[in-house]
């Protein structure tokens, strides 16, 4: 059963860039081609000169019979239901009879041929509402042979015309080989890649950001608003608080801007441990002078693998693990310097550095407590200063994933869709969807195709260099940042703090429709 608002959403009418209104009257204008390296263009041998592509007015052109897969890969992200919504209305534009058919939990389904065609009944129950559950999702890659094979097999099964993946940096490194092997076989399939993920690493000159973050921030800039109300209140207590990021601070900064803390950490700005401790530990002393024994600090979850030492400590961990899975034959391999970093920490952080990996084989960071951890480490210095203080610990990370998308979500999501559907008429492959200007109004926005490959760089996974899409971190040169910058040392004594409230869906356009803080 669906909530009132819920019903009410379903009937909301994104709002989309003029040039999307009407597919026929369009088409895609090819770019120079991207300027790889040779060590990129030899892996993708068929994708590496591929062009930029920009949407154009055009003469009328005729439709024609369009079967388009899709499939969410990763975590949830509010908006990706509108993303199909614009992809079906897209290519039942471009051909009444084009079908659009749903990959049951992600890259699993495309291996295994699990599908369902997702006609208008099944699209318009999922407007403008949030999750993936309409055919779910999953964090399989497509990485051996006979995965590859696999897929190419459902492809030539379901006659598809293209396949577009919604996902974050990851996915779409993997849309980019998917590209390359079905070019290599000859299959005449666009492969499109729909930049997805509320941790807005996923950027770049052309892509602004990836669907989901301002929603995902709108939710936390609420709670964060409620607790410092609550600070206010109580004056007794201090909110620590991770928020989602596995790498990057971008989800911290947005809603640095939006709610004005205490304290707010950025991970690329690299803080050896001594000095964040003692950054928070002044603050909480200062504070009391001033009689608050109370503060809000925002952290972002990437946090600790920033931190130089234990960045350096992370980063030898993961070469050794790659090889060894005695993890007391791991730790004993180590430097001295990382030794003594090692057992420094809390053993809890220990095991967490020691056991938790991700497919990669890498420091699972999203489960290491950091709140806790500084918690542990700020009370041992307030303790030799003869001071205590009463924290509270929260991490902010499910909760923003799969709300109702805001209306800006709503909006950018269904014009990637409907986006998505001209670029897999034009048949064009290996790229990326982007858009521009996307604070500015509708009429504004521009549309790119870009080519993944150029977005590629190479990195260490399980022990061995690989090609993929770097993730973008905040830049501390950005307006936003330093925007920041220039305000949090007021925040830290004066209690400046504001209160988003909930999201909003009605009224007045400004607070409905605005786009991310960090993008003004």
């Amino acid at each position: 059963m669906l909530s009132a608002l819920q019903q009410k959403r379903l009937s909301y009418k994104p709002s989309v860039p003029p040039l999307l209104n009407d597919l026929s009257a369009v088409s895609l204008e090819p770019d120079g081609p991207s300027n790889l390296p040779d060590k990129l263009c030899k892996i993708f041998v068929k994708t590496h000169d591929l062009h930029k592509h920009t949407i154009k007015k055009s003469r009328k052109v005729d439709g024609r019979k369009l079967i388009v897969g899709a499939l969410f890969s990763g975590g949830q992200a509010p908006g990706g239901h509108n993303v199909l919504a614009g992809l079906f209305d897209g290519i039942t534009q471009i051909h009444p009879h084009s079908r659009l058919i749903g990959f049951i939990d992600g890259a699993g389904g495309l291996i295994e041929n699990k599908c369902k065609t997702l006609d208008a009944a099944a699209i318009d129950s999922v407007r403008n509402q949030g999750g993936f559950d309409l055919i779910g999702a999953s964090r399989i890659k497509i990485e051996t042979e006979e995965q590859f094979e696999a897929a190419e097999k459902t492809v030539r099964e379901q006659r598809l015309d293209a396949l577009v993946i919604i996902g974050g940096d990851d996915s779409n490194t993997n849309a980019a080989f998917l590209a390359e092997f079905f070019a290599a076989k000859g299959l005449s399939i666009s492969v499109i890649g729909v930049p997805k993920t509320i941790d807005a690493d996923l950027r770049s000159d052309e892509i602004e950001i990836s669907f989901g973050f301002d929603s995902a921030c709108k939710t936390y800039s609420e709670m964060i608003g409620n607790i410092e109300r609550d600070a206010l209140s109580s004056k007794k207590y201090y909110h620590f608080i991770k928020l989602m990021g596995r790498s990057a601070s971008h989800i911290a900064l947005e809603c640095a801007l939006a709610t004005c803390p205490n304290l707010t950490l950025i991970s690329e700005e690299k803080r050896g441990l001594a000095q964040i401790v003692k950054e928070i530990a002044d603050l909480i002393e200062e504070r009391k002078k001033l009689g608050k024994n109370y503060g809000v600090i925002l952290l972002p979850e990437g946090l600790i693998e920033f931190i130089p030492e234990i960045k350096e400590l992370i980063t030898l961990l993961n070469q050794i693990l790659a090889k060894e899975t005695d993890t007391d034959a791991a730790v004993k391999q180590l430097g001295e310097e990382q030794k003594a970093v090692f057992f420094s920490l809390p053993e809890k952080i220990q095991q967490q550095l020691l056991s938790e990996r991700d497919p990669h084989g890498n420091v699972q960071v999203a489960k290491i407590e950091t709140e806790l951890f500084l918690i542990e480490l700020v009370g041992k210095e307030l303790e030799q200063r003869n001071l205590k203080f009463n924290p509270v610990h929260h991490y902010f990370g499910y909760e923003g994933r799969a709300c109702l998308p805001s209306n800006f979500d709503a909006n950018y999501c269904y014009a990637l869709g409907k986006f998505g559907a001209l670029v897999a008429r034009e048949k064009v492959t290996g790229v990326i969807l982007a858009i521009q200007h996307v604070s500015r109004s509708l009429a504004e926005w521009e549309l790119t195709a870009v080519p993944i490959v150029s977005l590629m760089d190479f990195e260490m996974r399980a022990g061995k260099e690989k090609p993929v899409i770097a993730k973008a971190l905040v830049d501390l040169e950005s307006p936003a940042y330093l925007r920041f910058a220039q305000k949090r040392g007021g925040w830290k004594l004066d209690d400046a703090y504001q209160m988003p409230g909930p999201m909003q869906f009605f009224g007045d356009a400004e607070i409905t429709d605005s786009a991310p803080l960090t993008l003004k």
